[in-house]
């Protein structure tokens, strides 16, 4: 029993046993086999653009827009930003100068490693 039917995406005949997409290796499927992921923690749809790999997208949701419970308190572990101007890193927990009580990370947290302005004499360089 063959039952012409026409791909809606490159329009060519097949029968019902081909014509889904994958079953003729369809080379217009990308036109129509749109997919919207769904955010697993929020349950809230994350638009993918063409080229975009649905779970890095997802991932990037999750990481910055998630209205979730979860997702949020990941984001809120690390706010102890390093005050030396140019590093984005972020801490766990304050790592406070003796000397200008200032916050910053464990690469910076020695008074010569970010031009303490505090009395005292500093005591290390890292590299």
């Amino acid at each position: 029993d063959f039952l012409p039917l026409k791909c809606d995406a490159c329009e060519q005949i097949f029968c019902t046993d081909h014509i889904a997409y994958a079953q003729h290796n369809c080379t217009s499927a990308y036109k129509k086999d749109v997919q919207v992921p769904v955010c697993p923690l929020c349950n809230t749809p994350v638009p993918v653009r063409r080229g975009e790999m649905p779970d890095v997208v997802v991932g990037e949701h999750i990481d910055r827009d998630c209205k979730s419970d979860p997702a949020q308190r990941k984001r809120k572990i690390f706010t102890n930003k390093c005050l030396k101007p140019g590093c984005k890193q972020k801490e766990m927990m304050k790592v406070i100068c003796d000397q200008c009580h200032k916050n910053y990370c464990l690469k910076h947290r020695h008074p010569l490693d970010h031009d303490c302005s505090g009395a005292g004499r500093p005591l290390s360089k890292a590299g």
